[in-house]
């Protein structure tokens, strides 16, 4: 017979004390915050059209959910920024980041790359006064890719020397002068917002081929007249802005060499001005510097260069009222966001209380 003289008495476990209401609360939106955080970052990240500069492509109003997953996320350049803002903390001017800490961004794997008439999400190249990853996103139908050559001759674009297919929506200025008096009404009805009166009975327009054929159709209008440049005219805010060097102008433009990662150009005092601000601003040169009119790279003139990533040439749709790759170059690979793919939302700022939202326009994809 076994006897127990003793035995050990086990020990109760203490009651797991219950969270209390605040902390629920954090845990929840701190959750939610981590998981917004990374789906933003590596999914889908939600845009609005502010400007009409691809209008009638996008319209001022439109909303749109901006692909990551096509081109690859990028692992981020500046890593103290309050979650879910940009510049700044959501409703103030208070800056929500720290650039005390930059790193060197990687791209994670896409399905897919930069293609020709893509319309793409970009950080603005020349904005200094924020780091690349945070600056000001523009959205542009991308034009040319790495390694194509580009040019403009009387407004038609042309990649390697051949014509392109133009976007289905296209957008030019024309001059329209009416015999009648013609007020805000009278374009809206005609699906044009972007107008500027000259006189009593003259305006700038901006619509499309088709549009301007119908307007001057009508009987009380007496001309229609495409504003375009002639080849001979420079316009200095061109890029590369030495209208003396490229007598280039926003319908007359080029030919010019959109960088490709490894390729390698020769630096001349006419080559320079085109990728002088590539090398110096956007290619991480620590040691590199313009003087005379010649390139120096840790102190030795460099007579040629291989570019370190892939360039794009961005324009809008609405050619005439777009400020893009045609201005300010191109736009390096390190500063592309995503793919615009669909419109969510669209409210029109000049409608009503019935008819403010664009119900035509909602769930349409991208092209």
């Amino acid at each position: 017979m076994n006897v127990k003289f003793w035995e050990k008495k086990p020990v109760a476990k203490a009651p797991k004390k219950k969270k209390g209401f605040l902390r629920e609360w954090g845990d929840a939106i701190l959750f939610a915050v981590v998981a917004a955080s990374l789906i933003r970052w590596a999914t889908f990240e939600a845009y609005t059209i502010p400007t009409p500069s691809m209008e009638k492509s996008l319209l001022v109003g439109d909303f749109l959910f901006v692909s990551k997953l096509h081109y690859g996320p990028r692992t981020p350049m500046t890593p103290l920024q309050v979650p879910l803002t940009h510049q700044t903390i959501w409703g103030t001017n208070i800056p929500s980041y720290s650039d005390a800490i930059q790193l060197k961004s990687y791209r994670l794997p896409g399905f897919s790359e930069v293609k020709r008439n893509d319309v793409v999400v970009f950080n603005y190249p020349p904005e200094e006064q924020h780091p690349a990853d945070l600056r000001t996103n523009y959205i542009k139908r991308c034009i040319g890719i790495a390694g194509d050559s580009i040019q403009i001759r009387d407004m038609q674009v042309y990649i390697n020397g051949k014509p392109v297919e133009n976007p289905e929506k296209l957008q030019y200025s024309y001059y329209l002068e009416s015999n009648n008096l013609l007020n805000q009404k009278f374009f809206l009805e005609r699906d044009i917002t972007d107008v500027q009166q000259m006189e009593e009975r003259t305006f700038v327009i901006m619509t499309t081929p088709a549009k301007a054929k119908e307007l001057e159709a009508l009987d009380f209008i007496k001309s229609v007249q495409l504003l375009k440049n002639p080849s001979y005219r420079a316009e200095a805010e061109v890029f590369p802005h030495v209208p003396s060097k490229y007598a280039w102008n926003r319908d007359n433009y080029g030919p010019l060499y959109i960088p490709k990662e490894g390729a390698t150009v020769a630096i001349t005092p006419e080559t320079l001005p085109l990728y002088e601000k590539v090398i110096l601003s956007y290619e991480h040169n620590d040691n590199a510097q313009v003087r005379e009119g010649k390139l120096y790279i840790d102190g030795k003139e460099a007579k040629q260069y291989t570019f370190k990533q892939d360039y794009y040439f961005m324009m809008g749709d609405n050619r005439h009222n777009s400020l893009d790759s045609r201005y300010w170059g191109f736009v390096p690979a390190d500063h592309i966001v995503g793919k615009a793919v669909m419109i969510w939302m669209s409210a029109d700022p000049n409608g009503g209380f019935l008819d403010r939202i664009r119900w035509n326009r909602i769930f349409n994809t991208i092209h």
